[in-house]
This record gives structure tokens, sequence and C-alpha cells, in this order.
């Protein structure tokens, strides 16, 4: 931006000398800024759009993945409406997405290539797409090899890694009790094992230093930020998503130092 800033300060010099540089130079860098706040905000809107067009449409694919769309996924469809707070039109539009992923002819790789395009490189949005699916169709109480295999394949969709999908599917096995939904529970699992899905959730290995720990835990707050991601192109419905897996994050680093003995 700065360089159209400089072009405007040559031409203004050309013609009115200091005084010209100086209000050419200002009224470009002011026009450019506002162009270009134009068009981001038009794509952050396009990212907004697609974000849940496509998140319901893969959900439904996702759900008739083991070869039958369960009540539990069903209604957790249902709550995830009531989670973000949808209005009617938008709960139309997520219930024809939805049906439209459980059709036999949906191309699952191309709408999720569509989304990715549309939010081109945003890790931690793609993250957060992936999230919703995982709650989506673990609401049954597990992820069968169907579900997984295809979970896999939107993940390598969208350039994610089959680490990245552990680490997410550990969140909802944190047992930090933020979800309220009863995915996150740890009952039967030992302390060593809700702390080996502490790791996962911050993506570090149980032997990592201190300061790895650290560093980890700071990229992934930072990262995850409702801030950041809403300036990304996160709808706002998602807010209370995003909040929700900062907390899980905390949990776990609270949970590692405690058990690493770190103030």
């Amino acid at each position: 931006m700065w360089i159209f800033a400089l072009i405007g300060v040559v031409v203004g010099w050309a013609f009115g000398h200091l005084a010209g540089a100086i209000l050419g130079g200002v009224l470009v860098y002011v026009v450019a800024r506002l162009v270009t706040m134009f068009f981001f905000s038009g794509k952050l809107g396009q990212i907004r759009s697609q974000f849940l067009d496509s998140t319901f449409a893969v959900m439904g694919a996702l759900c008739k993945a083991d070869g039958q769309v369960t009540r539990d996924e069903i209604q957790v469809a249902e709550q995830l409406f009531t989670k973000l707070n949808l209005g009617d039109d938008q709960k139309a539009s997520a219930r024809k997405a939805f049906n439209r992923g459980k059709a036999p002819d949906f191309d699952l790789d191309a709408e999720v290539a569509r989304f990715a395009q549309v939010a081109r490189g945003q890790r931690a949005l793609f993250q957060m797409f992936l999230q919703v699916q995982i709650e989506a169709i673990a609401a049954d109480g597990q992820i069968d090899a169907n579900e997984h295999r295809m979970l896999a394949r939107v993940a390598r969709g969208l350039g994610l890694s089959e680490a990245e999908i552990e680490q997410l599917e550990a969140m909802l096995g944190s047992g930090t009790g933020t979800r309220g939904d009863g995915l996150g529970s740890t009952a039967g699992q030992s302390q060593k094992d809700q702390l080996n899905q502490a790791y996962k959730v911050l993506g570090v290995d149980p032997s990592a230093s201190d300061s790895e720990v650290k560093k980890a835990y700071r990229r992934q707050m930072s990262a995850n930020h409702p801030d950041k991601l809403a300036g990304k192109g996160m709808p706002e419905n998602m807010r209370k998503m995003a909040e929700e897996k900062t907390r899980e994050i905390g949990a776990a680093y609270e949970r590692i130092c405690n058990a690493r003995g770190i103030n």
C-alpha cells in the first residue's frame, strides 16, 4: 500500500512540489486503503458464508459414512444450530446443506476443495472446520473406521495431517468440562492417559522440554484466538466454539504444568 502512496508523492511533487507531494501521497494512501478494506470485507463475507454452507454439507456426508445418520448425530446438528445462534433463514440453509451432503451423488472432495479455495491457507480455520465435523460424528460415542477414513480424506483436502486430526480428537476427550455436551468425559481414564491426551491437545510429545511445552501452548493460544480467527473469516456464530477450544488448550497446559510441577 505504501508503494501507491509513494507514487502519489512523486506525481504530487511534479504538479505542486512539497505541498503537492504531501497531498498526493495522503490522497492515494487513503483511496488505496479504502479499496483494500472494501475488497477484504467482501472476501471475509464470502469465507464466512462458504464456511457455514460447507460445514453442514460435509457434516451430512460424514454422519452417513457409517451407513446411516443416527438420531444422536441429527441431534448434534440441531444443537449446533442453537449453539451458533442461527436465525430461521440460516437454519433452513444449514438443513438444506446437511441434506445435500447426505445425498448419494454428493461430491465430498469438490465441496472440501471449494471451501479450501475460498479460505486459502487459513490453517486455523481449517482446524476449526474439522473440529466441528469431529464433534458431529463423535455424537454417538465413537468414530468408526469408515468415519475416520472420510475424516482423514477431508483433512487431506484441507492440507491437514493425521496428527492434527488426533489433536482435535484429543480435545473431545480432554475432560476439561467446558463443552457441556458429554463429549469431553474422561471417565475410566487413568491420570497417565489424561496427561497423554493433554500433550496431544498441545501437539507436543511427552518428552518435550518445559520450554517446548510453553512455546506450543503460546503458539496454540495465539493461532486459535477468537478475534484472530474472526479476522480471518470465521463466522461470528462460531466464536463460542473458538472460545471453548482456547479453554481446552488452557486446561491441557494446566494439567501438564501440574504434572511437571511448573508454576
